[in-house]
């Protein structure tokens, strides 16, 4: 299947889907940026009119947002707020679940799937909304305990190995359903699973990040439902927004950040998702 993309629609990938996209990530952390880049791919680009839009914006969107949490791992990775054994295991074992979820996405009827991933969104707003950050979170005291930590990593016993599994199969399903990062997910399953702390746990998650969305988008690829030129522009721009959003992140309470975009932005883009699908809106 042939899609033409015009000028206009590849320079609105790199501004919506890179920039907007990755100012989110950078600016709220890694829970919930990524999933505004399938709506911005259907309404902002304006490609909802193509065939098939609902497998296509998800396939396109995995594949970049996998490769983002990809080259982010990187500064984690010389922060040493990863857990490598944990993500390891964690992003292998999901990495079964995200191909399953994948193919479940694949075979959902596109209007259906958008409809779940609307109710998602508005799910994942008004959780971002109202959950509590840990008091350490971010301050001199959690910095200090993950160095210490990066030296003696979380002891691995069976009963760890395996609820680090189960977790990880079941968040890469939904991850790979959805075509989602589904770092909101990742992070509180690698603090209740594992024992991390909140900032090893989101440098942990990167590694599931992008290996259930480079994994996911991969699948959508085989089928026919990726527009991988869209895919690395979404990942250019990204880089410009997450500097961005980064720089602003240490000026404002993460606390309102996370309640003016999950409470406010992510829930009426569902709602707003919602009312296109079913034609309440033109």
């Amino acid at each position: 299947m042939t899609v033409v993309i015009t000028l206009v629609q590849y320079v609105l990938s790199i501004v919506s889907g890179g920039i907007l996209v990755g100012f989110s990530l950078g600016l709220i952390g890694g829970g919930g940026g990524s999933i505004l880049a399938v709506p911005l791919f259907l309404y902002f680009v304006g490609l909802d009119t193509i065939p098939d839009a609902a497998h296509i914006a998800i396939g396109t969107t995995a594949l970049a947002v996998g490769l983002n949490a990809y080259i982010n791992s990187y500064m984690h990775l010389r922060k040493k707020n990863v857990a490598p054994r944990i993500g390891g295991i964690f992003a292998g074992v999901g990495l079964v679940g995200s191909l399953i979820g994948a193919y479940l996405g694949h075979i959902t009827p596109g209007t259906d799937l958008l409809t779940y991933f609307a109710i998602a969104m508005i799910v994942l707003g008004i959780y971002m909304a109202i959950r509590r950050e840990s008091t350490q979170a971010g301050t001199a005291d959690e910095v200090n305990h993950v160095l210490n930590a990066f030296q003696r990593c979380p002891r691995l016993t069976m009963s760890t190995i395996l609820k680090v599994a189960v977790f990880g199969f079941l968040v890469g399903l939904v991850s790979g359903y959805f075509g989602i990062g589904g770092g909101f997910l990742i992070v509180p399953s690698l603090m209740f699973s594992a024992g991390l702390c909140i900032t090893r746990a989101i440098g942990t998650s990167l590694i599931s990040v992008g290996t259930f969305g480079v994994a996911s988008g991969a699948e959508y690829w085989y089928y026919g439902d990726v527009l991988v030129l869209i895919a690395l522009l979404y990942v250019a721009g990204g880089v410009a927004g997450g500097y961005a959003g980064t720089n602003l992140a240490v000026k404002v309470p993460k606390r309102t950040l996370r309640i003016a975009y999950g409470g406010a932005i992510i829930v009426l883009v569902g709602i707003y998702m919602l009312m296109k699908i079913y034609h309440i809106i033109p």
